[in-house]
């Protein structure tokens, strides 16, 4: 009688449904830990470029003459790539010194090191503006922004369309300050002005309707234009005053600033009246739906545009409301940067003469 069963020692080949979930965990593994050491070695390299940079600026160049200095840079460039490589070329040699010029502070390079690459820093160089550098690293700390974000945000003009870009340095920088040790970020920070919606693809006349259903279409582009931290909760959402229904546009919740935010949408120009109506709905989120952890409600107005001496006189900012317009369609970028860089100096010059009449 021949038996055909195995015998006692034989261990069966496991299935391919039985290995599967052994697989994706050794999977998950091998990726993770490719990443952290990817993400090590970056940083290493990155610490050591700095510290390349900061020694060649404090024993070669400090207090000699250009034409000495670049000669000894040159000569040590042709030494450390015949025995290390391209890497240190000339050219690198002098990014490196550069990037210990533009962050000299050894312990901010070191805080940042985590989420910004070689790459994020050499981008970051050639802005020759201390405030605005700070605030794109800063942001692409917390945010975790890919370089080609960050090379997005600064094409569009991320920063000067922020608040911050109008207040005094001193002030600018400590709101960066707080940014950089607390992680705390604020409207001022979060809010822009104006909001670029191009890619709405909006004809010349179109209904508010039209900009809202555009909006919920494209809302993934929408949320990217606001900025990271936003969560869309719902549109035209009904509240119920005295019998009364209002419909909110479009209500969001921000992650960072831990609150509602409600955002309105108007076709012409900002009218006083908008106050009024975002003051209500502000007041009923606040009453009726704010959570115990939460700060208050905050608003924000798109329209097609503002009048800035109406804006000044509601002082929608006790209010909790802001105003921005949007731009629908995309201008080149040597009239984009024309535009935007009087819009600062304009908002700059009307803070400090509210400042003097003060």
């Amino acid at each position: 009688m021949n038996d055909s069963s195995p015998p006692s020692s034989f261990i069966p080949y496991p299935s391919a449904k039985d290995s599967g979930g052994i697989f994706e965990d050794i999977r998950k593994l091998i990726k993770e830990t490719r990443q952290n050491v990817a993400t090590t070695v970056n940083a290493g390299l990155t610490m050591l470029y700095w510290k390349i940079g900061k020694r060649i600026n404090l024993e070669i160049l400090k207090g000699e003459r250009a034409e000495y200095g670049a000669e000894i840079v040159s000569s040590l460039a042709r030494q450390l790539e015949a025995e290390f490589g391209k890497g240190f070329s000339e050219k690198y040699l002098r990014r490196m010194i550069q990037f210990s010029t533009v962050f000299p502070d050894e312990q901010i390079v070191v805080s940042l090191l985590r989420q910004l690459s070689w790459t994020h820093f050499i981008a970051l160089i050639p802005l020759n503006d201390n405030l605005k550098i700070e605030f794109y690293a800063e942001m692409c700390r917390l945010e975790r922004w890919s370089v080609r974000t960050l090379r997005n945000k600064i094409d569009s003009m991320l920063f000067e369309r922020t608040a911050l870009s109008t207040k005094p340095e001193e002030l600018a920088k400590l709101e960066l300050q707080q940014l950089r040790e607390e992680d705390k970020l604020t409207p001022d920070l979060v809010f822009r002005d104006p909001y670029f919606l191009d890619f709405l693809g909006l004809k010349e006349t179109y209904q508010e309707k039209d900009l809202e259903s555009a909006i919920l279409r494209e809302m993934e582009s929408f949320i990217l234009e606001l900025g990271v931290g936003f969560a869309f909760l719902d549109r035209q959402k009904r509240i119920t005053i005295d019998g009364t229904d209002y419909y909110v546009d479009l209500l969001f919740y921000h992650r960072h600033l831990q609150r509602l935010v409600v955002v309105e949408l108007k076709l012409g120009e900002f009218k006083p009246a908008h106050k009024g109506q975002m003051e209500l709905y502000l007041r009923y989120l606040d009453k009726y739906e704010r959570r115990t952890n939460e700060e208050p409600p905050i608003g924000l107005i798109l329209c097609a545009g503002k009048k800035h001496e109406t804006i000044e006189l509601l002082d929608l900012e006790k209010s909790g409301i802001k105003v921005s317009s949007y731009w629908t369609e995309a201008l080149p970028k040597e009239q984009l940067e024309k535009k935007l860089h009087e819009a600062v100096r304009l908002a700059r010059l009307r803070l400090e003469n509210k400042e003097v009449t003060e």
